[in-house]
């Protein structure tokens, strides 16, 4: 499927990240089964961080701070393959910054980037060592008002610009690899239905809602896929 291939798109998610020592959210041992005062899903909302900014920043310095991760094979791959002119995009839902540090170009990337802050007030755009790297319980910018990670929390929708793209990008797709997820994120998951081919093919540890669409389904580490892939093209 891959071979004759020219309008590659691949759509993944935290399990596409797990390689280079990130953990996902729903695993057993992930994010979201970790015990806590307060659930991960509600201080990643818009509401907890507008009432308790301070408690939002805790968490978010501790679980989101993945600057010390390197691209692995599956993000090398997917670089690779769009410089040699096959993949045309990558839509992720993950916000560690690792597609674009292995080189790809073209990512929506459809929940944000902990890489890009900003201004609430004046919108002054900041890297993210003026949130990690801060000492403020609340990281303020220099007019005074709230810097903020450009990120989408709970409660809060996509970018409508990334959307576009992303749709777009999809419904030119020759072949679709959707990899890394458990499509159960919404509105996200919702954009394969923009998937009109018959070359649908998931790279998934767990079942998923697509299972039966897929014209090949694979239990492998993405990476692991993707590399032995790469070396058969």
């Amino acid at each position: 499927m891959l071979r004759p291939a020219e309008r590659i798109v691949f759509f993944g998610g935290a399990g596409v990240s797990t390689e280079s020592g990130i953990p996902d959210f729903r695993s057993k041992d992930g994010l979201y089964s970790q015990k806590y005062d307060v659930p991960p899903e509600t201080m990643l909302s818009h509401s907890y961080f507008i009432r308790h900014p301070e408690e939002f920043y805790r968490f978010y310095r501790e679980k989101m701070n993945v600057l010390w991760a390197r691209p692995n094979t599956a993000h090398e791959t997917l670089a690779e393959w769009e410089a040699e002119g096959r993949l045309s995009a990558v839509v992720t839902q993950n916000i560690d910054g690792l597609h674009q540090a292995a080189g790809s170009r073209n990512v929506f990337e459809l929940h944000g980037s902990t890489h890009r802050n900003y201004c609430m007030k004046c919108g002054k755009h900041y890297g993210p060592e003026a949130i990690f790297g801060s000492d403020e319980p609340v990281p303020h910018c220099s007019c005074g008002g709230i810097i903020r990670p450009d990120v989408v929390l709970y409660e809060e929708g996509l970018d409508d610009a990334t959307i576009r793209g992303a749709v777009r990008a999809i419904m030119e797709a020759d072949v679709m690899i959707v990899a890394g997820t458990s499509l159960t994120v919404y509105p996200a998951a919702g954009l394969l239905r923009y998937y009109g081919g018959d070359s649908l093919i998931l790279i998934n540890r767990d079942e998923t809602a697509m299972d039966d669409h897929a014209a090949l389904c694979i239990r492998e580490p993405v990476g692991q896929v993707l590399g032995e892939a790469r070396d058969k093209m």
